[in-house]
């Protein structure tokens, strides 16, 4: 009988490792362009269930019981099929409602897939709004749920905000996407720590929650180290936290200040990017970028500060607690009481 147990690698043809490697890497895609496929196939036909009983309700004067029959019809003539509920005709209703663009719908929307689209709909009241983070979402390849965490952290109206001096320090297009790539303020209520939190305990909270961090960064943000060390002259010195931009194809220099916004706090920063521009900064590298964060900020101080300064700096306030009233926040549980409530074994 032949052996099921397939022959050793070693004994294959020179060159089979290269193009069963080169296969299983084409054929994932295929299997990847093949569920876009599907997607864009499914949220379109929901659209255009959508129009139609948008149509059918306005010039026929049919009701919202013609949901629940159209539903019980469409499950009986596709019993295998899911996503004929009156919930789910409903959203394709107010799916069709709030795009009434079919290019668009075609050219853009079709890339998200179908929970994307609710999200949208159901955290998002305007246009402008649903088309910003539909963009947003398509670009960074978003989950649902990193889509939910941004429309609910106020990614939108927090981008863009921070004060910097960019478009005096920066050519043009670089000016405008890493002003872009900033925000104001920082939400980093998911490390944990309370408001008295000095910069340390928040640089080590950072750095154990790495991945939420930089999805709060933003896109393009990659980790380099923490207290990274720079000699100058010979005297050390340590970044609180190093970045690279991938976008923006350059090094980012965050430093932490568990205080409010002080202006000799921009001339530290400015000595740490000048040391980073002459000792790790790579000829094709653009300049230095460098980010403080703080607990709070005067934005005029901030701005006559950032003048007198030769380096792209911006300046942003961090959130270390959700924004909730104060009687809110003392009277939520905490999270090991749900825990506890919960059983806490996470079933």
């Amino acid at each position: 009988m032949p052996s099921d147990t397939p022959p050793a690698l070693a004994d294959a043809p020179t060159g089979y490792a290269d193009w069963l490697a080169d296969l299983k890497t084409r054929i994932q895609t295929a299997q990847q362009r093949a569920a876009l496929a599907v997607n864009r196939e499914l949220v379109l036909l929901y659209w255009q269930i959508g129009r139609d009983i948008l149509e059918r309700q306005a010039r026929q004067g049919w009701g919202a019981k013609v949901i629940e029959r159209l539903a019980h019809d469409l499950r009986t003539a596709f019993p295998d099929m899911k996503g004929f509920s009156p919930r789910n005709l409903k959203y394709m209703r107010a799916f069709a409602e709030a795009w009434p663009d079919n290019e668009f719908v075609q050219a853009a929307l079709a890339q998200l897939p179908w929970y994307h689209q609710l999200a949208l709909l159901d955290k998002l009241r305007t246009a402008d709004e649903r088309r910003w983070y539909a963009a947003k979402a398509i670009e960074n390849n978003w989950s649902r749920n990193v889509l939910v965490i941004q429309i609910e952290t106020g990614l939108r109206e927090r981008s863009g905000t921070a004060v910097t001096n960019f478009s005096t320090q920066l050519p043009r297009a670089h000016s405008d996407l890493a002003r872009e790539s900033l925000k104001d303020p920082y939400r980093l209520d998911f490390l944990g720590l309370g408001e008295d939190a000095n910069e340390r305990a928040i640089e080590s909270a950072i750095v154990e929650h790495i991945t939420r961090f930089l999805l709060e960064l933003g896109a393009g943000f990659a980790y380099v180290g923490r207290q990274v060390p720079i000699e100058v002259g010979g005297d050390d010195f340590f970044i609180d936290l190093l970045f690279y931009h991938l976008k923006l194809r350059c090094y980012v220099v965050i430093e932490l200040k568990a205080g409010p916004f002080k202006p000799e706090h921009a001339g530290q920063l400015n000595f740490y990017l000048s040391a980073v521009d002459a000792q790790v900064k790579a000829e094709q590298d653009n300049p230095t970028i460098g980010l403080l964060l703080c607990k709070s900020q005067n934005r005029v101080v901030a701005e006559y500060a950032l003048r007198g300064s030769s380096k792209p700096i911006g300046v942003a306030e961090y959130q270390l607690v959700a924004a909730l009233p104060a009687e809110l926040q003392t009277s939520l549980p905490s999270i090991e009481q749900i825990e506890r409530e919960l059983g806490g074994d996470g079933s």
